[in-house]
């Protein structure tokens, strides 16, 4: 079983920040976290520190352990088709990116 990191990118829609993350932390994250292979994450958000310009308004890094991380992908995507995982009106959906990245593990 590989472990990966799904990195999502997004935003609020402008004056409604607020909201979002309200959204986002009572029911979004859970929602993603109940899918099976996505152990858990954590969201982040800026600091105002940065080299290169800004960063996303906000990121998260969903952890996941799974033979195919495009198979959790897909239920994601079942899921937000049925339901199951919820729209907010407060998510600006032009700003929204994803990325699933394996996990390699290095010592040091």
């Amino acid at each position: 079983m590989g472990k990966y990191v799904m990195v999502v990118q997004s935003a609020a829609v402008p004056g409604k920040e607020a909201e979002y993350r309200d959204w986002y932390d009572a029911v979004h994250f859970h929602e993603i976290c109940a899918i099976p292979g996505i152990t858990g994450g954590r969201r982040l958000e800026p600091t105002g520190v940065a080299m290169g310009g800004d960063g996303p308004q906000s990121l998260v890094l969903y952890e996941i352990e799974a033979d195919d991380p495009g198979a959790v992908m897909a239920e994601m995507a079942a899921r937000s088709a049925d339901g199951r995982i919820t729209r907010s009106e407060f998510m600006d959906r032009s700003q929204s990116k994803l990325w699933i990245y394996a996990d390699r593990e290095m010592e040091g």
